[in-house]
């Protein structure tokens, strides 16, 4: 891989900061590659396997007919999940790399874009392609489920088996979401912009390992697609702008306003149905927390999460709303500067005509007069 950021052909010291910056992504994949060939050693192989595998699997008996049962491989959370989240932050360190590189860099030079510009067209592209991703993928896991009835979010709880699928899209989430915090010193961010992506990265982490955690997958997977479906479309209109697409943009943005609000309004919605009114219809005896089974259905951990759905969605609405209305102050201002240029360019159109009007009823009243008075006035001159 071409080490991203080289600007000269002198090489940088080896282990410098700046060595390691322009040269992450291989470093990065060759200790990924560590824990890979250790699968092909006896002696290594169950220590590798806890990176690369996803353990703590169950083995229920599922029916596919009537009288017909077979066995199938169901997942759980467990501790050993923080190995596998390890190695596949290291492979997506690897894969950001590979789209920064081989697309955004290459797209970026034919737009010649400013140094902010720059920054935050990386920043979308990288978002928008992970949301496609995670919005097919949880689309696939939403069909597969049967996860069409609201009623589904909260029947069986608590939800230990979930599918390799189902576990595996979760380890990617909060893999994901952890590897923003390396990106931070991978990609040169400055100290001003990291308080922003530090912030995202953190509400992430605390929604989706908690979720993961308690049992709460299948409404942490359903609003994590109404979330991702909404930001793809916002960022997409970013990247339509970069793009000197204004025209579609605009018009794009506007569509992505309306679903910012129906997104977080179907999210409080459904966060209500799932804590307040489907978990709490559950049997007393289940509602209880405990750890063995995965149990974390009582009234206190409902509250919590639905308060804490809620005000994060608060928060959200309060930042757009903001943004909204500086947004129509800087286009007020900004018709208003126009308004005024323009008026002071016709001003200055209109006393420029009365000029050349004056200049040309002054030459016409000198043609009028008789040869002797012009000759005089010559003469006086």
């Amino acid at each position: 891989m071409v080490a991203k950021g080289r600007k000269s052909g002198k090489t940088p010291p080896v282990f410098s900061h700046e060595f390691v910056i322009q040269n992450h992504a291989d470093i990065v994949s060759c200790v990924a590659m560590v824990f890979v060939l250790g699968l092909m050693f006896q002696v290594s192989t169950p220590l590798a396997s806890v990176f690369i595998a996803l353990h703590h699997n169950v083995t229920v008996p599922q029916q596919v007919a009537p009288g017909n049962f077979m066995d199938v491989t169901l997942y759980t959370p467990g501790i050993k999940d923080a190995a596998a989240t390890f190695f596949y932050l290291l492979i997506v360190v690897v894969i950001h790399a590979i789209i920064q590189e081989y697309m955004l860099d290459k797209i970026n030079k034919k737009l010649h874009l400013s140094k902010i510009k720059h920054a935050k067209f990386d920043e979308s592209g990288q978002l928008i392609i992970f949301y496609l991703v995670s919005l097919c993928w949880a689309g696939d896991i939403i069909f597969k489920e049967n996860m069409f009835s609201v009623a589904s979010l909260w029947d069986g709880y608590p939800h230990n088996n979930m599918t390799y699928m189902f576990k595996f899209f979760f380890v990617i989430q909060i893999a994901y979401w952890l590897h923003i915090f390396p990106e931070l010193y991978f990609q040169k961010i400055k100290k001003e912009d990291m308080s922003v992506k530090i912030q995202y990265a953190c509400l992430y982490l605390a929604f989706i390992v908690p979720a993961y955690m308690m049992r709460f997958t299948k409404v942490c997977l359903v609003l994590l697609f109404i979330h991702y479906a909404v930001e793809a479309v916002y960022h997409g209109c970013r990247i339509l702008s970069y793009a000197e697409k204004s025209s579609l943009a605009r018009k794009i943005f506007k569509l992505g306003d309306v679903l910012f609000v129906l997104g977080r309004l179907g999210t409080v919605i459904l966060a209500v149905l799932t804590f307040w009114y489907g978990l709490a219809k559950m049997p007393v005896e289940e509602q209880v927390m405990d750890l063995a089974t995965g149990n974390f259905n009582t009234g206190l951990i409902r509250l919590n999460c639905l308060v804490a759905v809620c005000a994060l969605q608060a928060f959200l609405m309060y930042k757009f709303i903001i943004f909204q209305v500086q947004r129509r102050r800087e286009q007020k201002s900004g018709s208003s500067a126009n308004a005024a240029a323009a008026a002071k360019a016709k001003k200055s159109e209109q006393e420029r005509a009365k000029a050349r009007k004056e200049k040309r009823a002054n030459k016409e009243e000198e043609d009028d007069r008789p040869e002797v008075d012009q000759g005089v006035r010559q003469r006086v001159k």
